[in-house]
C-alpha cells in the first residue's frame, strides 16, 4: 500500500504569522505540497520522517538581494545560499543570461529571479537614456526572462531625469524596478537615498540596501537612519530591504588606473586610502580592502599579498568588500515599525549569494535571542514579505496547499539545520544535496526560460505586493 505522505517533518514549532501559527506539531508533505499540519500525524504514514525537535520550522527563507552572476557572486552562489536556509532569491543586478547559464550549470534546488542592470555604456547607450530606449530594452529583457530592471546609480549613475524616466517606463509595464540610490546629482548616501524617494514621484520602486545610506558619510549615522525611516513612513509605494553584514561589497575593477565604481572609490576614501589603482592594492594589502576568493568550493574573503595577486591575475576584475556598515543602523532598520505595527523596512536580505555575508539567519537570529525580533517577526520581514513583493502567492506560508518550501533553524547554533524546496530536500545539516533551478519569471519571459532548460514559477507582479502595498 502506498504511503499517504511523501515527508513529515516532526516535532518542531512550527512559525507561521500568515496562519496565526506557533507551537510543536507535525507538517506532513505530498507532492511538493503542504498537505497537513497537526499534533502527532502517524510517522507511518510517511516515506520519509524527519524529527525535529527542538528545532523552529518556518517558511522557507527568501533572500530579496544577492548575486549569482559571473559579473557578481559566481558560480558558488546557489552553494553558499542553500547552506544557510535560502530557498528562493532575488538576483539583483544581473546579467541576465549569466544568471540564468549559472542556475542551470550550477542549480542546487532553489528559486531564483533577476532584474537586468542598467548600466550605461554597457545596456543602455548613455546617462541619459531615452524612454524608447528603456522601453525596447525592458521589453527584451523581459522577453528573457527577467523581472525588471536595477538601477546602479551608487556604482553607473543615469542623470536625475533618466532615472525617473527609467521607473516611470518600468511601472507603466507592471514590471520590477530596484534601485541602488545614487545619481550624477548625488551619491550613494542619505542624499542619495532621499533623492530616490523624490524620484520615485509616487511610483512603485524598491531602493536596495536601506543601511547602505546611512554610513555618517553625510551626516551623523543615526541621524541619516531617522531620517531613512522617517522617509519611508510617509511613502509606501517604496519596498526596501537592509541586511545585517558589517561587510558591504562592490566591484574591484579598474580602468586607467581608476577604480570603476564610484562606491568603490568613496570606501577607498573613508579607509583613507587614495581613490585609484594603487590605492585599491594598498587597501587589500593593509586589510582594509577584503576581496572575493575562490577557495573550497565557496567564495571566501581574502586580504594582503594572496588578494592582490589573485586580483591582478583576473585584470583586477572580482569584488572587493570593505567593513564600513555601522552596527547600530542595521538593528534600528531591521526591527523599526509603523505606527500600524507593520515594519517600515520590508525585508531583511545579503546582498550576498556568492559574495560571502549570507547572514539572515546567523544574525537575524540574534535580534531574536535579542528580543529584538520574535521568530515570527523574524519570519514576517525573512519569508511572507519578501514572498508578496515578488508575487509568489504560494510561498512565504504554510497554509494547505502552498509549496512547500521551508527552513529548519538552530536557534542555539544560529542556522539552518535543513530546508526544502518543493518538499524536496535541498540541504541538510550544511550539506546541499538539492539539484537544479526554477525561474521566477513572468509570462512574457516564460517561454525563453523553458528553451533554456530551465523551470519557470511565472508571476503576476501588478498583483504583487510590490504594486498592491
Amino acid at each position: 500500500m502506498g504511503k499517504q505522505y511523501s515527508c513529515l517533518l516532526k516535532n518542531g514549532t512550527v512559525v507561521d504569522p500568515v496562519s496565526n501559527l506557533n507551537a510543536v506539531c507535525d507538517i506532513a508533505i505530498t507532492d511538493g505540497k503542504i498537505a497537513e499540519i497537526s499534533v502527532d500525524i502517524d510517522p507511518t504514514l510517511a516515506q520519509e520522517v524527519f524529527d525535529v525537535r527542538g528545532m523552529f520550522v518556518v517558511p522557507g527563507i527568501i533572500d530579496l538581494h544577492m548575486h549569482a552572476s559571473a559579473w557578481l557572486g559566481g558560480k558558488f552562489g546557489h552553494k553558499m545560499m542553500a547552506q544557510v536556509g535560502v530557498t528562493t532569491a532575488l538576483d539583483m543586478s544581473g546579467p541576465l543570461e549569466s544568471v540564468l547559464d549559472i542556475a542551470g550549470e550550477h542549480g542546487v534546488g532553489l528559486n531564483i529571479a533577476c532584474i537586468e542592470y542598467v548600466r550605461p555604456g554597457h545596456t543602455v547607450s548613455t546617462a541619459d537614456p531615452s524612454e524608447s530606449e528603456l522601453q525596447d530594452f525592458l521589453a527584451r529583457t523581459m522577453s528573457h526572462g527577467s523581472l525588471g530592471f536595477k538601477l546602479l546609480g551608487g556604482h553607473y549613475p543615469l542623470t536625475p531625469e533618466a532615472t525617473a524616466r527609467t521607473i516611470e517606463v518600468v511601472n507603466k509595464n507592471k514590471a520590477y524596478v530596484a534601485f541602488h540610490a545614487g545619481t550624477l546629482q548625488n551619491g550613494s548616501n542619505i542624499n542619495g537615498f532621499l533623492e530616490a524617494v523624490d524620484l520615485a514621484g509616487g511610483n512603485s520602486l524598491h531602493i536596495a540596501h536601506v543601511n547602505s545610506y546611512c554610513r555618517g558619510q553625510v551626516r551623523d549615522y543615526m541621524a541619516e537612519t531617522e531620517e531613512a525611516i522617517a522617509a519611508l513612513e510617509k511613502n509606501p509605494n517604496i519596498s526596501c530591504e537592509s541586511y545585517l553584514s558589517p561587510l558591504n561589497g562592490t566591484s574591484s575593477k579598474c580602468s586607467n588606473g581608476i577604480p570603476e565604481s564610484l562606491v568603490t572609490q568613496k570606501c577607498l576614501a573613508t579607509g583613507g586610502f587614495p581613490a585609484t589603482e594603487d590605492g585599491l592594492e594598498q587597501a587589500m594589502l593593509a586589510g582594509w580592502a577584503q576581496l572575493n576568493v575562490e577557495a573550497g568550493g565557496k567564495m571566501v574573503l581574502a586580504t594582503g599579498e594572496e588578494a592582490v595577486a589573485y586580483w591582478r591575475s583576473r585584470g583586477t576584475d572580482g569584488t572587493i568588500s570593505f567593513s564600513v556598515n555601522p552596527p547600530e543602523p542595521r538593528i534600528r532598520l531591521a526591527t523599526a515599525k509603523r505606527a500600524s505595527g507593520s515594519f517600515v523596512v520590508d525585508c531583511i536580505s545579503t546582498d550576498g549569494g556568492g559574495i560571502p555575508r549570507n547572514v539572515i539567519v546567523e544574525m537575524g537570529l540574534a535580534l531574536v535571542k535579542l528580543q529584538a525580533l520574535t521568530m515570527p517577526e523574524f519570519v514576517q520581514k525573512t519569508s511572507v514579505n519578501p514572498a508578496r513583493i515578488l508575487g509568489l502567492s504560494n510561498k512565504g506560508h504554510f497554509s494547505l496547499g502552498a509549496d512547500a518550501d521551508i527552513t529548519v533553524l538552530d536557534v542555539d547554533s544560529q542556522s539552518a539545520f535543513m530546508s526544502m524546496v518543493a518538499g524536496k530536500v535541498i540541504m541538510y545539516r550544511g550539506y546541499v544535496c538539492g539539484r537544479g533551478s526554477k525561474i521566477v519569471t513572468t509570462k512574457a519571459g516564460e517561454k525563453y526560460v523553458r528553451e533554456k532548460g530551465l523551470q519557470p514559477i511565472v508571476v503576476e507582479l501588478a498583483e504583487s505586493a510590490f504594486y498592491r502595498r
